[in-house]
């Protein structure tokens, strides 16, 4: 990772990417994408830039001690990536993208009758299927507009459309849907105008790219050159947008890196001088806001891979407030002491990492001792310039950031952070899907506990009949029932 001081422009890429800056602690600073990562860094490290520049950006590049650059395919790649490490190390100079931003996705629901393209922010554990995420809004809304319209989709956001929902449509009058509601077309047909969509979605859009084009081209020789316009943007938009490599871009730091994982658990092993190689690592974190719904994670990796049948989550049960150390130590305690009683004989792991410093290296070791396991390698790994400690040293290891060792250490600790947020997350949702009852007239807490209860998810409940909703709960009347089923229809 370079000095400021040793920046070359020939050795950095004219290609769209993302660049990281570091100050003398090591800590992130700034992140910022580039068109061509080349000429983005050079009006940074000219001499003349610091003295004409605001008292900001003035104040930024004083403060650069190194960076790192991470050349990507795209631009829309680029933003994603910046977008992902701004929210993993939450930079002092960034403030265009806030850490609760969240790109639109593509969500398509089988369970309703004639499935639409919906966008959404938030994807959830709700068995629809998604495409995304997608970085700009505009571009997005305007290509769901297009490929719905080019396919007749429906647009209405009625659960089960009906002849009374088509009375009341506006797509209709300009024939943009293909009316699946009053038969217009069967069942079979709309599905493959659906099936269609989707291959779009999915990469495949030769077929509209073309059937655009020859429309563009006809209002360009009528002289319509404002709609021809409208339409060269649509297809530039698609072609953006619908490409394989936008959407697959979630994995974990060491898939993304291409280094040997044997190799790098070989390093691993010579700079922390272990007996035996580490071939069996796992890695704790905690996610909390406030000490609400805390949970915590256990991630594993085996031979430097991701052995994501080993992962273990825990939702915090004996801790209340924000005390992350006693939730960690809940969490080793049940993880190790629990395995111990259930399997005497099971592999125990050869190294134990903790995403922190010495408190919370102190607290696991002190939980391990109350769990009654055997003595192991135990380490932490604090994000400040990546040092690592152990129980009986008093200075912290510090590798280099080119490591292969360090970097198998930050793939568990991202991934143990990854997976304990999701987890988080998904209760979240839960709590916020299951709050909506608490908006319908005439639904208690005790009445939501009943519906839950009987229905098992707000999902199910959604999908549900007024009659089978009145059953479920005694006393529940038939108006009632209704109201319940037409709120939950209209807010899906």
């Amino acid at each position: 990772m370079p000095a400021p001081e040793q920046f070359k422009p020939q050795d950095v890429p004219s290609k769209p990417g993302v660049y990281v800056f570091r100050n003398s602690a090591g800590d992130v600073i700034y992140v910022g994408k580039a068109k061509s990562l080349r000429k983005r860094l050079t009006t940074y490290f000219q001499p003349s830039r610091n003295r004409r520049a605001d008292p900001k950006l003035r104040a930024l590049i004083n403060s650069i001690h190194e960076y790192e650059i991470h050349p990507v395919k795209s631009e829309t790649e680029a933003l994603l990536l910046e977008s992902r490490l701004i929210k993993a190390y939450h930079p002092r100079y960034n403030v265009e993208l806030r850490d609760d931003k969240r790109f639109l996705l593509i969500a398509v629901d089988a369970s309703e009758k004639y499935p639409r393209l919906q966008l959404t922010r938030i994807k959830r554990q709700d068995g629809r299927r998604y495409y995304g995420p997608f970085p700009y809004a505009r571009a997005v809304r305007n290509t769901v507009e297009i490929i719905s319209k080019h396919f007749g989709l429906r647009t209405c956001s009625t659960r089960f459309p009906d002849a009374s929902t088509y009375r009341h449509c506006r797509q209709r009058k300009v024939q943009a849907c293909s009316c699946p509601c009053i038969e217009q077309i069967s069942d079979e047909a709309y599905d493959q105008r659906l099936q269609a969509a989707l291959q779009v979605l999915q990469g495949e859009t030769d077929d509209i790219l073309n059937d655009l084009q020859e429309q563009m081209q006809k209002h360009v020789q009528k002289q319509r050159f404002e709609e021809a316009a409208r339409l060269r943007d649509v297809i530039a938009n698609i072609k953006s947008l619908c490409t394989p490599q936008v959407r697959k871009f979630e994995k974990t730091t060491l898939q993304q890196t291409g280094d040997d994982p044997d190799h790098m658990v070989l390093e691993l092993q010579r700079a922390l001088e272990l007996k035996h190689p580490p071939e069996n690592v796992e890695c704790f974190d905690i996610s909390n806001i406030s000490g609400r719904m805390a949970v915590g994670s256990m991630v594993c990796f085996k031979k430097g891979r991701p052995a994501k049948n080993a992962y273990r989550r825990f939702r915090i049960r004996d801790v209340s407030g924000m005390d992350d150390y006693a939730m960690l130590a809940e969490v080793v305690k049940r993880r190790y002491a629990g395995e111990r009683k259930a399997n005497r004989g099971k592999e125990m792991p050869d190294l134990i990492v903790v995403d922190g410093g010495p408190g919370q290296l102190s607290v696991v070791i002190k939980a391990l001792v109350e769990a009654d396991v055997q003595p192991m390698p135990v380490i932490g790994l604090a994000k400040q310039r990546e040092k690592i400690y152990f129980p009986d040293q008093a200075e912290p290891l510090v590798l280099p950031r080119e490591h292969e060792g360090l970097k198998l250490l930050q793939s568990l600790r991202d991934e143990a952070h990854r997976f304990a947020v999701n987890y988080h997350r998904q209760l979240r949702r839960k709590r916020l899907s299951e709050s909506v009852l608490d908006e319908i007239e005439g639904v208690g807490p005790q009445r939501r506990q009943q519906l839950l209860r009987y229905f098992g998810s707000v999902k199910n409940l959604r999908n549900a009949q007024p009659e089978e909703i009145r059953k479920a709960v005694p006393g529940l009347g038939e108006r009632l029932a209704e109201r319940i089923h037409e709120y939950l229809s209209h807010h899906g």
